[in-house]
């Protein structure tokens, strides 16, 4: 069944955690069409591990419509979130609405993600108020990094958890409907997670959130260049069974596509899944200390 608005707010009110993958092409679309899987971002992420740029600034408007557009092609059932490029939202509300329409009528996200809080209100009430649902991202925010320090946990400073928290106040009374938590302590992204009625996803925020993000590409360890302390590559935890499934299979494999990259890849995204359905992910080795 497709997530929507109203399951997603019913998994919170259930404590029933939520799944959240980025994805950026339409073979691992399909691949994650096959799973349980609750959401899909094409995150702005998809113009460092599919493009090959070294941060998430140059990334286009265009270039993100056509990743978008091939996800929801491989993924025609999914709850689809785009993730507003640096640029396409912060210079005025006009820009904010026309970009985010964009990716409904061009890409057909059923939502969009945006950056910011505090300063982001406006932005996030008027794509809301257009009838475009938003999903909020406050914490580490890769595309204003190198304003904020650069990518580190962001909370244990004096005064920056409080920060933090009303940001996760403001994003929440702005309308959006959901809301990111990147790279905090376990216990300040505890305390947002009770605070706010909608639900609060993490990627490095701990365990004590209403679901987990991940990259793709950490998950399966696809991404030379870097990988945080929070990723977990669940490569591993399904190699057995994977080789197991190709040694005893009552037909050639091969006759089934089961035998290559897109089962392995689909056997580490449900192992994922499970994982964070029965909160083992993220274990002590996968956060941050507070």
């Amino acid at each position: 069944m497709k997530q929507n608005l109203r399951t997603l707010a019913e998994a919170k009110s259930h404590s029933e955690p939520i799944t959240w993958l980025t994805c950026y092409d339409y073979s691992f679309a399909r691949a994650l069409s096959e799973t349980e899987l609750d959401l899909i971002l094409v995150g702005d992420s998809g113009g460092m591990v599919a493009l090959g740029y070294s941060d998430t600034v140059p990334v286009t408007m265009n270039e993100m419509l056509m990743l978008t557009s091939a996800v929801r092609r491989g993924a025609p059932e999914k709850f689809i979130v785009g993730d507003m490029p640096k640029g396409s939202y912060e210079v005025n509300n006009d820009d904010a609405v026309s970009n985010a329409m964009r990716f409904v009528k061009e890409s057909s996200a059923d939502a969009v993600k945006l950056e910011g809080g505090v300063t982001m209100v406006e932005r996030i009430a008027s794509i809301t108020k257009s009838g475009i649902p938003v999903f909020g991202h406050i914490g580490l925010t890769p595309q204003s990094s190198v304003a904020s320090g650069g990518y580190r946990v962001v909370g244990r400073e004096s005064g920056e958890g409080q920060r933090v928290f009303e940001d996760a106040l403001a994003v929440q009374e702005a309308g959006a409907v959901a809301v990111l938590l990147e790279a905090l302590p376990p216990t300040l992204a505890q305390t947002i997670t009770s605070s706010l009625t909608i639900p609060v996803l993490g990627i490095g925020a701990g365990p004590h959130v209403d679901g987990q993000l991940l990259i793709l590409h950490d998950l399966l360890g696809l991404y030379p260049d870097f990988r945080p302390k929070f990723a977990q590559c669940f490569i591993p935890d399904v190699l057995d069974a994977f080789q197991d499934s190709i040694a005893n299979s009552p037909e050639d494999p091969r006759t089934k596509r089961l035998d290559g990259l897109r089962e392995l890849s689909r056997l580490a995204v449900e192992s994922f899944i499970v994982a964070t359905k029965e909160r083992t992910f993220p274990g002590e080795t996968y956060c941050y200390s507070d």
